[in-house]
């Protein structure tokens, strides 16, 4: 009870409970023993006195309660007893203080068992017995004081103000019971604390009545209350204060004082506000502990629970079905962690900053997780989830891409004035949504999948600089896909480094490689290490440009391989070997491009195409140092020293057209026409024909050879030995009827014509 005696009227329940009950016995004991008959009285007195004192003691004959009064008068025809000029002692049972209650006035009403004061009552508590008291006394001053002697119930419903040693207060109405020590006062509830400790901070509390039950060490604040402490402010309804005894500071025995502990509200919120950072709290259940010293050291919200943290850089609101914030205990209002479990949402926003590029913000979801604060509590140092969770990046920006990305356990690091640092998660999916640029380009919505994922963001602006996914990657982007056992992007150049097992594909063919190198903005690739690609035909065979046509996949091995242009224009390097059917090219570099209808081939250039049409179908040999093949005129120009070989034939030159069947047939060779040094070489055994000349052609479909350019001739060997040598103008040779034609010229005439047979 010592803890309440700060409040309204206590004392005088402790100090008017016996006056009821003994007033009475004194009045008639006064009357036996007087000595004289009085002086007539007047007509509306019974009786009359003056300088009164009474007094009382207990069982152990120790004082109990001194009464003086200066006068005291019993009405005639009443029960009413008027006490004048009172001062009551109540010695408590310690020995060691005592209260005093004064009062001008008092009427003491017998039938109805009340002591009544209209005018002001001053009360005051721990008075010491002997000596100076050792710190500030409690004070109470009140008017229309009403005390019911049988149920020793005091009230007043007039203004009421009380100091004690850590504060003072006031209210509108009080009502004490010194039997259940429970104290209500009754409306416009204000206290005014001082620091609990050095540490701490004043402390007013507000409502519309309060409520004290010294049984529960419970402070009732109804229908709402208010707390306030510097610059944190809690507010709500059906408040209650929970008290708890501590040891007192002096060191005596025995002694304590009684310090708030925690705080409980309904539909509550409050605020608290620190340099450079303000906090707003919310809940339908709201519980608010303070350390010794008055500092708030956890607050914890249920049911709609709401946080919202605004610094100069950004604002991080926190919602969830159950939040706990925990400050530092030795530095007031400095918060240092957040939990938060049950649809838990994190939202960070940046402000708007000079000289800053407005970074994304990001939207964290989960049911459970943490939020540890950076010294000081004005920046986030990181946020974990224990579990799933859902983090959302939102653009602020046209050139900034809209993320999510699903996973377990995320944690997420941030750098200063909360900026994004790093993120990791296990069992990641992400899905990035184009910008309004890159929709105009007809780019759609990527997505990935692994199942450990690493992101780094750029410290200046909180957008993400790179990203790491392992473990069973995929990527899918329309119908481009790509998997890998780890993938690495960068997202200032917007690329994808595809590590171990890499591959990609799309609707019209695949490439697979040790790395592949995507590029997001325009879908080109590099791949390197044992490339391996297929790429399926058009499905018009009229617009199919490839050298190798036909129905089967285009298949192509190197080292690495370039795609650009949504794979229109393709580069092979390092033993590279394209193959379709059973057609085959190889060379150290292939170049297609499939808009201008070309393939460039170079270094070690060997083309092997069937002719499928021949019964049996014929192998066409081509070697060269170069290659170029064009579409529209279904020509492969081979240079850099040439050979070509089809059935038993064989032509060297060096340079060589060969013409190949139109657009949407098979890559039968048609004709060939050779230039520079060109030999051609026929073998039927035993016989051996070779022509040379400046310039040759070749047609399949009649097998002719035509030999012109310098000084053509043509020479047979049967067995090794000469048997026939031509020289002409121009020689032409039938292979299948085995005919020669020499024409001749003006200088020297024309040659015969020769039948062979076989």
């Amino acid at each position: 009870m010592r803890g309440t005696r700060w409040l309204l009227l206590v004392a005088i329940a402790a100090i008017l409970t016996g006056v009821g009950a003994t007033y009475r016995a004194k009045i008639k004991a006064i009357r036996a023993s007087a000595p004289t008959s009085p002086q007539p009285l007047p007509n509306d007195l019974r009786s009359s006195s003056a300088g009164w004192d009474w007094s009382e003691t207990d069982a152990n004959n120790h004082l109990r309660v001194e009464i003086h009064a200066e006068g005291v008068r019993e009405q005639k025809d009443s029960s009413r007893v008027d006490l004048d000029r009172v001062r009551i002692k109540t010695h408590n049972k310690n020995g060691l203080t005592y209260d005093l209650v004064e009062c001008a006035a008092a009427s003491f009403f017998k039938s109805e068992n009340r002591l009544y004061s209209d005018g002001e009552v001053h009360i005051t508590l721990d008075i010491p017995e002997q000596g100076q008291p050792k710190h500030q006394l409690v004070t109470v001053k009140s008017s229309g004081v009403t005390f019911d002697t049988t149920s020793q119930h005091v009230d007043t419903d007039r203004a009421a103000e009380f100091t004690f040693e850590n504060g003072d207060g006031a209210a509108t109405g009080a009502s004490y019971n010194s039997l259940t020590h429970e104290l209500v006062l009754k409306g416009d509830v204000r206290i005014d604390r001082k620091a609990a400790g050095p540490k701490g901070k004043a402390m007013r509390i507000e409502g519309a009545s309060l409520a004290y039950h010294e049984s529960t060490a419970e402070v009732w604040l109804k229908p709402w209350g208010r707390l306030t402490r510097g610059d944190t402010v809690v507010e709500g309804e059906q408040v209650v204060v929970h008290l708890e005894d501590r040891p007192a500071d002096d060191g005596e025995t025995g002694k304590h004082k009684r310090i708030i502990r925690m705080v409980e509200a309904s539909n509550a919120h409050g605020t608290g506000k620190q340099p450079h950072r303000n906090l707003q709290y919310s809940a339908k259940q709201l519980w608010v502990n303070y350390t010794g010293d008055g500092i708030v050291e956890k607050i914890t919200g249920q049911d709609q629970a709401h946080l919202l943290s605004t610094s100069e850089t950004a604002s991080t609101e926190v919602a969830a079905d159950h939040v706990d914030l925990n400050f530092d205990p030795d530095v007031d209002g400095v918060l240092t962690h957040v939990g938060a479990t049950g649809h838990g949402v994190v939202t960070s926003k940046p402000l708007p900053a000079p000289n800053r590029q407005m970074p994304e913000s990001h939207v964290l979801r989960s049911e459970n997780f943490e939020m540890k604060m950076r010294e000081g509590g004005r920046d986030i140092e990181n946020v974990v989830t224990h579990g799933p969770g859902t983090i959302e990046f939102l653009p602020n920006a046209p050139l900034q891409h809209r993320r999510t990305l699903d996973g377990d356990n995320l944690v997420i690091a941030y750098g200063a004035q909360n900026r994004l640092d790093s993120f990791r998660a296990t069992n990641v999916k992400t899905r990035t949504e184009p910008t309004e640029e890159e929709r105009k380009k007809n780019r759609v919505a990527s997505i990935t999948a692994s199942r450990e994922m690493t992101a780094r963001f750029d410290p200046r602006s909180s957008r993400m600089a790179s990203m790491e996914q392992t473990g069973d990657f995929t990527y899918e982007e329309g119908d481009r896909n790509a998997r890998a056992a780890k993938a690495t992007m960068d997202s200032e150049k917007n690329t994808i480094l595809l590590d171990t097992g890499a591959r990609v594909w799309d609707a019209t063919g695949s490439t697979a490689a040790d790395r592949i190198h995507l590029d997001q903005s325009n879908g080109n690739f590099t791949a390197d290490g044992n490339v391996q690609s297929s790429r399926l035909p058009d499905k018009d065979k009229k617009k199919n440009s490839e050298m190798l046509s036909g129905d089967d996949p285009l298949q192509a091995q190197a080292r690495k391989m370039v795609s650009t242009n949504r794979n229109r224009t393709v580069h092979y390097e390092g033993a590279v070997s394209m193959r379709q059917g059973a057609n085959q090219i190889t060379a150290d570099t292939i170049d297609l491009d499939r808009e201008k209808h070309t393939l460039v081939a170079d270094g070690k250039v060997v083309t092997r195409l069937w002719d499928e049409k021949s019964k049996p179908p014929i192998l066409t040999v081509t070697n060269a140092q170069h290659l170029v093949y064009t579409e529209p005129d279904r020509q492969a120009v081979y240079t850099g020293g040439t050979s070509l070989t089809r059935a038993n034939m064989r032509v060297k030159s060096e340079s060589l057209r060969a013409f190949l069947a139109e657009a949407g047939g098979d890559s039968r060779l048609e004709k060939a026409f050779a230039d520079g040094a060109v030999e051609i070489v026929q073998t039927a055994k035993p016989t051996v024909r070779t022509g040379t000349g400046g310039h040759a052609e070749y047609y399949t479909e009649d097998q002719r050879i035509v030999l012109n350019g310098g000084r053509p001739k043509m020479v047979e060997m049967n067995n090794g030995r000469l048997k026939d040598s031509t020289e002409g103008e121009e020689l032409t040779y039938f292979a299948n009827d085995d005919r020669l034609l020499v024409n001749g010229s003006l200088k020297q005439p024309a040659g015969s014509i020769l039948q062979r047979k076989k």
